[in-house]
């Protein structure tokens, strides 16, 4: 059977090192063995992303974002040039690419720009002349020439975006953990690696905290069908596939357990209970790129209503500023603001046909004496809000009461 394009990504602790950007040459090395076409996706070096926000951050307290764009993206460009050194060091042809070289093309949000289409004629072209292709992730050029980041863990989304693009037989994110675990093995020592995990699960997952993949990466290979797997850099063992829901046995209510420590919660009290006003407040805020996650609206009566609402920390303070600053023109009795915050949830497709979930949920949390803030449901999912010294405790015991400690069925 002829080979066909494999799409793989390594992150910045996988070429965080000159010793383990050789070790990276070597299993494309390997790949390339196997009679495959490569085309590989790479984050900067280790910490070098966190060094350079660093960096501007000792130079201004508020860069510009275009400015940080352009900082940014030199981490990717060290990491492209020397792992292809790397490569033509062991006689492989391979070439470097930047984002806007390889043909990623972005909308014009500095910071957190996303993919509106791929011209990938130069790295079609590559192939055919037998390079492997080393790509630098989380970048990309605007439709005005002007050079983008795709926002943390975007490497992912650069992967399988190109992996959609070139028809890849499938894309492979290595990473520093063996595959996708049923909660953050680091929280839970007695989390377990799933084989497999649907495409909806992971989206879930990924959305709520689960460090492993970026949920735009997920969303891109559900919508395009791209064959995914999750595996480690650095041991040679089995990783977790990402499928349809259709193709897997559900015979779990729970497949994991996420959680996400940078949340912020935003009262909105005594907002006038009218048609216009829910839709102004959230659009200012979405001008603003601030993205909302749980509402709760509760009614005083006929003239006023509440409002409260989740968002990431770091968007926090922008979101208290400008609801304050327009608190008057709203006709806001008052806004507060809590941080210190954390997101727990339980996924599982399993959840749809299965009733119980939601009371075993709030009961274990209430049986442990953590207040619950805020709830967020879907089909697949249950999200609570809670105080972020709690996070910790929450995880642990919401993972043994659905039994994914074990390797048994949970019963709800």
């Amino acid at each position: 059977m002829e080979m066909g394009v494999v799409v793989q990504k390594y992150g910045g602790t996988s070429v965080g090192s000159v010793e383990r950007i050789q070790n990276v040459a070597e299993r494309i090395q390997k790949t390339l063995n196997e009679g495959h076409q490569c085309v590989v996706v790479v984050s900067a070096m280790g910490k070098q992303t966190d060094e350079l926000i660093s960096l501007a951050k000792q130079i201004s307290p508020h860069p510009p974002a275009r400015e940080m764009d352009m900082l940014l993206t030199t981490g990717e460009q060290i990491t492209i040039a020397l792992l292809t050194m790397a490569l033509q060091a062991k006689g492989i042809k391979a070439r470097s690419f930047t984002g806007w070289q390889a043909g990623v093309n972005t909308n014009s949000i500095h910071g957190k720009a996303s993919v509106t289409h791929v011209e990938s004629v130069r790295l079609q072209q590559s192939l055919s002349n037998g390079e492997v292709a080393v790509v630098a992730g989380f970048q990309g050029v605007s439709i005005d020439g002007e050079i983008t980041t795709l926002g943390r863990g975007g490497s992912d989304t650069t992967a399988v975006t190109l992996a959609a693009a070139l028809q890849a037989d499938y894309c492979e994110i290595n990473t520093d953990v063996s595959g996708v675990f049923t909660a953050d093995p680091r929280v839970v020592a007695q989390a377990t690696k799933m084989d497999e995990i649907s495409f909806e699960e992971m989206l879930e997952l990924a959305r709520l905290g689960a460090g492993v993949l970026h949920p735009r990466s997920v969303e891109c290979a559900l919508m395009h069908r791209v064959p995914l797997v999750v595996r480690s850099s650095f041991v040679d063992e089995p990783g977790t596939w990402l499928k349809e829901a259709s193709q897997m046995e559900q015979t779990l209510s729970a497949r994991g357990v996420a959680h996400d420590s940078d949340v912020a919660r935003v009262k909105i009290l005594g907002l006038p209970n009218q048609p216009e006003s829910l839709p102004h407040v959230f659009s200012l805020l979405a001008d603003e790129h601030i993205n909302v996650d749980m509402i709760v609206q509760s009614e005083h009566d006929q003239d006023l209503i509440d409002v409260a609402f989740s968002l990431e920390e770091s968007d926090g303070e922008n979101a208290k500023r400008l609801l304050k600053s327009l608190q008057s023109k709203l006709a806001i009795k008052k806004v507060l603001y809590e941080d210190e915050l954390a997101k727990v949830s339980v996924v599982g497709v399993g959840m749809m046909t299965r009733p119980g979930v939601a009371a075993k949920m709030f009961t274990t949390l209430s049986q442990a004496g953590i207040r619950i803030k805020m709830v967020s449901t879907s089909e697949i999912k249950i999200s609570c809000l809670i105080d972020r010294a709690q996070t910790k405790e929450a995880v642990q015991l919401l993972h043994t009461a659905f039994e994914l400690d074990a390797k048994q069925p949970a019963s709800v």
